[in-house]
């Protein structure tokens, strides 16, 4: 079932659910834990979400989703912004620990050999940024790599690796400012 057809009780606990993983990780969190944050029936959860891994799956997607959204809008809708100006945009809103990208950067260390199929929205997603990366360095470079679309999610990941630790710098700036001059 698509989020956007569950009604307002079952979209709580997915709310709910996405705010708790986010803060607290996959494994800290159990159902329970869930639907008493949601205030909900246990039976609304069962009724909806079936498994905490059919859960985490609609969590996932519903970030990859509004990830895409506003991916698309950066690459095909802003048409003012120059090519550099759209590479940064997309680093920043991956590289942001209170971003959409934030849970599904967490699922690759938390839920890869736990809950293989959510972990396939992440994998999907992260294949389907990189094809994006490619195709815009490619109508600013006919000479552009694949590897630098790789790249340039490597540095959001490492972005993101760096902003886990609360006793390191800000790197983010420089991280894409050494990337772009890489580029160039």
């Amino acid at each position: 079932m698509p989020h956007s057809d569950l009604p307002l009780r079952a979209f709580s606990v997915l709310h709910t659910s996405r705010y708790l993983f986010n803060n607290f990780g996959f494994h800290n969190v159990g159902v329970d834990r869930i639907i008493e944050s949601a205030k909900n029936p246990k039976a609304t959860f069962y009724n909806y979400f079936h498994s905490k891994e059919r859960l985490i799956k609609m969590c996932l997607t519903f970030q990859k989703d509004g990830l895409k959204q506003e991916v698309i809008s950066i690459i095909y809708v802003q048409e003012d912004l120059s090519f550099v100006e759209k590479l940064r945009k997309i680093y920043f809103l991956h590289a942001d620990l209170d971003g959409l990208y934030h849970l599904l950067f967490k699922a690759i260390f938390e839920i890869a050999k736990t809950h293989r199929e959510a972990y396939q929205v992440v994998i999907d997603y992260r294949n389907w940024l990189i094809k994006e990366i490619y195709s815009l360095l490619l109508r600013t470079n006919e000479n552009a790599l694949k590897q630098d679309a790789h790249m340039f999610l490597f540095v959001i990941d490492g972005a993101m690796v760096q902003l886990l630790d609360p006793n390191k710098p800000d790197e983010r700036e420089r991280l894409l400012e050494y990337f772009l001059m890489q580029l160039v």
